[in-house]
């Protein structure tokens, strides 16, 4: 196990990114992109983002969602999820609106993420209601809240035993299928605490799937102004060696035991959209250049890792 970690001096722009994830999604969500009746709750902001932008975050929601259905299927909700960099991500609240069941659903970020959360879902009785059954109550501190089957916790992903603990008072099941869900997160820690984490997962968990998304491509022109721009916000990219190709991400998973890895970028994501279901999104807004948007989707992609089979035979596309 890796000692305590300490806070890093980019953490803060780190933990910065969720409010601009957090916004644009919102923007999303208000023209129409997709249904989401809780982001609401947690971001006021009302700001227009671009269309490359707003497209973008909908092929990203998309393809994780994609993923999260084949998982829910092949399980029938006798699973577990594990949201990483949760910051104000509503899934669970949107999977309650639907027939899917899971038997716990967890969320970690940093504490000073959680915290803001935990206080939005306090004093929100549409938030609290459906985290909160007849059979158990809701416990709360600054940080952490705990109900029957979800659980949102602060806690340094860099610190194994503090994982540990974390998990282990959300009541893991280390034999129960469980998912994994990163959206922009391993690339923003250092290599080698993210090979302990992966190595970690794939040494705890008998049965599990890691649905990644986030930067690749990132050894070109493109993805070197991409760098800069997050640079000059105080964002350093630890993780980047891992985003320079599909296959530096599969190998990432491949490298810390894990039994498979798939990955795709988000023009084949976007693609592998009902045609309809884009051609209603591409009629919310007019693009004045496709070119921008089909440079950012060549230079994100979704990756599949597996522990076991019960995910071998994954197809996205």
């Amino acid at each position: 196990m890796e000692p305590s970690c300490t806070f890093h001096p980019c953490d803060e722009a780190v933990i910065a990114t969720n409010d601009d994830a957090s916004d644009c999604k919102r923007c999303a969500v208000r023209l129409g992109y997709w249904k989401d009746d809780y982001i609401g709750y947690f971001v006021r902001n009302q700001d227009r983002k671009a269309p490359e932008i707003n497209r973008g975050y909908f092929a990203r929601v998309k393809g994780v969602e994609m993923c999260i259905e084949r998982f829910l299927k092949k399980t029938d909700g006798n699973c577990q999820i594990i949201n990483l960099g949760c910051g104000f991500d509503t899934l669970y609240f949107r999977l309650k609106d639907t027939t899917h069941q899971v038997k716990n659903f967890i969320e970690l970020d940093f504490p000073t993420v959680t915290a803001r959360k935990c206080y939005t879902i306090k004093r929100n009785k549409a938030l609290l209601a459906k985290i909160h059954d007849e059979d158990g109550e809701v416990r709360l501190s600054t940080t952490d809240l705990h109900g029957p089957n979800y659980h949102l916790m602060g806690v340094d992903l860099r610190n194994l035993d503090e994982l540990d603990n974390k998990l282990q008072q959300a009541e893991i099941d280390y034999n129960l299928p469980t998912i994994f869900l990163a959206e922009c997160v391993l690339v923003y820690i250092e290599a080698q605490n993210c090979k302990n984490l992966l190595k970690w997962i794939a040494a705890k968990f008998s049965t599990a799937v890691f649905v990644n998304y986030e930067q690749v491509n990132m050894n070109d022109r493109f993805g070197e102004v991409m760098l800069n721009n997050l640079r000059s916000r105080g964002c350093s990219l630890a993780g980047v060696e891992s985003c320079i190709s599909l296959d530096t991400q599969i190998g990432r998973f491949l490298e810390c035991g894990w039994s498979g890895s798939r990955a795709w970028d988000m023009v084949q994501i976007y693609q592998s959209i009902s045609p309809a279901e884009r051609q209603r999104v591409e009629r919310l807004e007019m693009l004045d250049e496709g070119e921008l948007l089909t440079q950012l989707f060549q230079h994100y992609c979704l990756v599949i890792a597996w522990i076991g089979e019960l995910f071998q035979d994954i197809e996205i596309t």
